[in-house]
């Protein structure tokens, strides 16, 4: 079958490296773009995806930022869902006298309380910038401007995860989308979106998720995988994910996203 749509999460499923798109798959793209939508999805803020989507000549393409809070086609925004101050303030709460800090996401921008090695990771991964900022300030000024988060990164250690996932769950899983990425970082997003919500919303009148051909790696994608006409994982992929795929492809590193693309949808 011949896809009208080709949707791929980044870190750890498009990306061969921790921040790069290989030439590999700029190359395997390149066949396939003029005939088929290429759509990044990831967790990422937009800062963090446009310089990928200038390396494989998308620009012209709408983004999925934050699992679906945020889409973007251009400078315009399609859809915004954020969490608003309320919830930050009890997840701020929540975190106090554990090592926990909260990375807060809007749009292209991003606040953290310190610089840390898990900060400057992601600033070298993502090319992307944070503001320093003390949390509470950071809410404080969102009040104002009425607005909220689209993705919060609450960075831990591991024994701290361990006490605030299930309270967390307990207290707000009604509302918030919670995954553990690693033993020190959960993903908070808000409940209402997800990958597979953007991607039904950036659909036109003649596409159904039929002709969407999907690839990720993680619990965030399972969702999207699960219910496109063609989800792909990556041989590195969590087992849960592989579970689910109808396909798997070589890892992340081997670029089993351009193999993939070379072996079975270039003419």
């Amino acid at each position: 079958m011949k896809y009208k749509i080709l949707c791929s999460d980044l870190d750890g499923t498009l990306l061969s490296s921790k921040s790069d798109v290989s030439e590999y798959a700029i190359e395997q793209i390149g066949k396939i773009k003029d005939e088929t939508k290429i759509i990044l999805v990831s967790a990422r803020m937009p800062s963090g995806m446009h310089y990928i989507q200038a390396d494989l000549g998308i620009i012209d393409q709408p983004i999925i930022c934050y699992n679906g809070a945020l889409v973007l086609s251009g400078k315009t925004a399609l859809a915004s869902v954020f969490i608003p101050v309320s919830i930050l303030k009890n997840i701020y709460i929540l975190c106090n006298g554990l090592e926990a800090d909260l990375g807060l996401y809007y749009h292209n921008e991003w606040y953290v309380p310190k610089t840390t090695f898990r900060v400057e990771k992601e600033i070298k991964y993502t090319k992307s910038t944070p503001t320093f900022q003390d949390t509470i300030n950071t809410l404080n000024d969102w009040e104002e401007r009425n607005i909220g988060a689209h993705k919060i990164m609450l960075m831990c250690t591991k024994d701290s995860a361990d006490s605030l996932m299930p309270i967390l769950k307990d207290q707000l899983g009604d509302v918030l989308n919670l995954y553990r990425s690693n033993d020190t970082l959960i993903e908070i997003a808000p409940k209402a979106v997800s990958k597979l919500s953007a991607i039904q919303l950036l659909l036109q009148e003649n596409e159904t998720l039929e002709d969407v051909i999907a690839f990720g790696d993680n619990y965030n994608d399972i969702e999207m995988l699960a219910n496109v006409g063609l989800g792909v994982a990556v041989a590195n992929a969590r087992e849960e994910v592989k579970e689910i795929t109808n396909f798997i492809t070589l890892s992340n590193t081997k670029d089993g996203v351009a193999h993939y693309i070379a072996e079975n949808l270039v003419n």
